[in-house]
């Protein structure tokens, strides 16, 4: 009868990578002066470094440079390598006694699976840290000078994702279209029209303010503003593409006044302009 594997023990000291180990690490949302001391000290010691492809380029500068790096997908709509393979690279190297870096884009537990990825680890023995990061949510709106949460408007904030329509149908739509609360959607972008409908459906107010932060905290940054009732239009008008953040609630018309880096916000097109498109 096979022993069950040991339980990893803790890595001890604070930036050191143990050989054979793992770290996940949020890389954050693109601007790479947002990643921790600790996250940059791992990157600087990594001996492998398996990213995912919506990992800033910036970000990636910042690695050991003689570490191996490996893109392994994960994009919205992409899927280049399925998570087991991903498992398996991490095992293969931690059990070749290499100092492995996990890097995903924004927080590693937010819509990153490294929940999933540390019980695979402890599984099989391999001893692991976490190294949080700023999510997408908290970043892109604060470079679109959102406050997710103000006195005013919103005394609750709601992360959800709806990469695709099996997740956007299984939520509680009365919950998340209550009123004085902010939603944050990932992944949202080919989901628009269906998210406006059931929230419309729901009770949220057709005149609720939305902002789509596209590439957000990055040099190519666009904000697009209007109302819920026109979410689609807009933004099929505007051409917004994935990697692209939905806030939604009374807080995202303050982009207009509070936008401090890139652009100022696009507004919603001309009636004409919307019917053509």
């Amino acid at each position: 009868m096979s022993l069950p594997p040991p339980v990893p023990t803790a890595i001890p000291g604070a930036f050191e990578l143990l050989p054979g180990s793992v770290t996940l690490v949020g890389a954050g949302p693109g601007d790479p002066g947002l990643l921790t001391l600790h996250a940059l000290r791992a990157l600087e010691a990594a001996e492998v470094v398996l990213y995912d492809r919506l990992v800033g380029a910036g970000v990636l500068e910042l690695v050991n440079p003689a570490a191996l790096k490996v893109e392994v997908g994960k994009s919205a709509g992409n899927h280049s390598m399925p998570q087991e393979e991903i498992h398996a690279l991490m095992l293969r190297y931690a059990r070749g006694g290499l100092r492995v870096v996990r890097l995903k884009g924004g927080d590693p537990f937010v819509f990153g699976r490294g929940g999933e990825e540390l019980e695979f680890l402890r599984a099989h023995g391999i001893a692991f840290r976490v190294v949080p990061g700023i999510t997408a949510a908290v970043a892109c709106a604060a470079y679109a000078g959102i406050p997710l949460t103000h006195r005013d408007h919103a005394q609750s904030v709601r992360l959800t994702t709806a990469h695709c329509r099996d997740s956007v149908d299984d939520v509680d739509w009365e919950s998340l279209a209550r009123e004085r609360q902010t939603l944050a959607v990932y992944m949202g972008v080919a989901a628009l029209e269906h998210l406006r409908e059931r929230l419309l459906a729901a009770g949220r107010a057709p005149s609720t303010p939305f902002a789509l932060i596209e590439n957000g905290s990055r040099p190519e940054q666009r904000v697009v503003t209007g109302t819920l009732d026109d979410l689609p239009d807009t933004a099929r008008v505007h051409g917004v593409a994935s990697p692209a953040l939905l806030v939604l609630g009374e807080v995202a018309a303050l982009a207009g006044q509070l936008h401090w880096f890139g652009a100022a916000p696009l507004g919603p097109p001309a009636p004409a302009l919307a019917r053509a498109a």
